[in-house]
């Protein structure tokens, strides 16, 4: 498993509810389903994605907060766990990284504590997917540091819609101060039902926005309860149902990112 050199996808949206947890997990699934090594990068303390692989952590278990932290840092493959599905790793989150922004606040290069944390690691997978925080902090901002592609969900609603203008400013000013590499892979419409008049509207609002021209993945996750109750289970839907929409769904997104 030596030899790689890791394709980093941040999945990020600033605005919540919007589909990124539930994004990360199930593309990780979908691209280890076809033999690719994955780490999932857990960034938010509220640990869903770190829930949603089923991961438990023993209340000594090293997490992402460790990796970054400033005093006494642990090795990121100290801290990274096998989940439950060969070739998907998983580097989890903890409650107490939603103290990092103080600790971090007067550190030199606070900003790329990730990506220098990470660095050893890069060689071992074939993708890493980092799941964000839904703000703009310290953390998500190491994350930009760190990712070469941008995943931007985007929920077919006008307000989901209307937030990608902060977003895609955002990326502007990392591009000019932090990252100048970095680039949108693209726009997956989430959420999307087709029986509601609103869903259709954002959807072809954003096939005819012309700053996603090329950028906008042909995937459209619909709605889809399956997805929920996945990860009530702790189990990506790709694994916990795989005759599913939200598995073919994701699927089929698998399938456009290794195109």
């Amino acid at each position: 498993m030596t030899g790689k050199k890791a394709r980093i996808i941040a999945v990020v949206n600033e605005k919540g509810g919007v589909g990124k947890t539930v994004t990360v997990i199930n593309l990780g699934a979908g691209l280890s389903t076809k033999g690719k090594d994955v780490l999932i990068v857990d960034m938010d303390p509220q640990l869903n994605a770190t829930k949603g692989l089923g991961v438990s952590l023993d209340q000594d278990s090293p997490s992402v907060y460790d990796v970054i932290k400033v005093s006494e840092p642990v090795p990121a493959q100290a801290a990274i766990v096998k989940t439950a599905w060969e070739h998907l790793d998983l580097l989890p989150s903890h409650a107490d990284l939603s103290g990092v922004e103080i600790e971090l606040v007067d550190e030199p290069g606070r900003e790329n504590r990730l990506k220098e944390a990470l660095a050893p690691v890069l060689d071992l997978y074939d993708f890493i997917l980092v799941d964000t925080p839904p703000s703009l902090s310290v953390l998500t901002v190491n994350v930009f540091a760190f990712a070469q592609e941008i995943l931007v969900p985007c929920q077919t609603h006008p307000y989901s819609y209307g937030a990608l203008d902060e977003l895609l400013e955002t990326v502007s000013v990392i591009r000019e101060e932090i990252n100048p590499d970095i680039k949108i892979t693209g726009v997956l419409p989430t959420f999307f039902d087709q029986r509601t008049r609103v869903s259709n509207i954002v959807l072809d609002s954003l096939r005819a926005d012309e700053r996603f021209q090329g950028g906008l993945f042909d995937t459209v996750i619909r709605v889809n309860t399956t997805i929920a109750e996945s990860a009530y289970y702790g189990k990506p839907v790709v694994f916990f149902r795989r005759s599913s929409t939200g598995a073919g769904d994701y699927m089929a997104l698998t399938d456009e990112i290794l195109a």
